[in-house]
């Protein structure tokens, strides 16, 4: 599902812990049900991102709550399996972009690639990672994008092809 990918990708990663995807997920239906009547009668924007919208609040709602108050630290769990965190959204990105791969040499070639992906990632400005995640992990159309972003279809789609290639 598109939102459960959205939500997936920009979970900050000190909270995966605590906070289940699907959870995030049916809690922005659940507020979704809640504000439909309202949606309905003034729809702003296409249903989708409005969802998305909604999931996106959830999503900061989970960070205030988890990162900022005064509760056990979810900035110093450490994941065993993980290791250090880096920046959750270039770490996601850059996992999507590699897939799976199965082989011994497979598999040290894609963690080798991930780690120099996340660098690359790391290093580009906030807007090109979120112009190159809105289309292709998010399966956000151009128009939709634009509408996110708050710019033209024609210049989202320019924007998105100009960070694919500094990438």
């Amino acid at each position: 599902m598109r939102l459960e990918g959205l939500v997936n990708l920009t979970l900050d990663r000190r909270l995966r812990g605590r906070v289940d995807v699907a959870d995030v997920v049916q809690g922005a239906f659940l507020e979704a049900a809640r504000r439909i009547e309202g949606y309905l009668e003034r729809p702003t924007m296409p249903l989708y991102l409005w969802l998305r919208f909604l999931a996106n609040q959830r999503l900061q709602g989970l960070c205030r709550e988890h990162l900022g108050v005064r509760k056990r630290d979810a900035r110093r769990e450490v994941s065993l399996a993980d290791g250090p965190y880096t920046e959750a959204t270039s770490e996601a990105l850059a996992a999507q972009l590699l897939g799976k791969l199965t082989t011994p040499s497979q598999a040290a070639m894609r963690v080798e690639m991930k780690e120099r992906l996340t660098q690359a990632l790391e290093s580009m400005e906030p807007g090109d990672r979120e112009i190159i995640a809105l289309p292709h992990f998010e399966e956000l159309t151009h128009g939709e994008a634009a509408h996110v972003l708050g710019i033209d279809e024609s210049a989202a789609s320019k924007r998105c092809l100009r960070a694919v290639k500094r990438l």
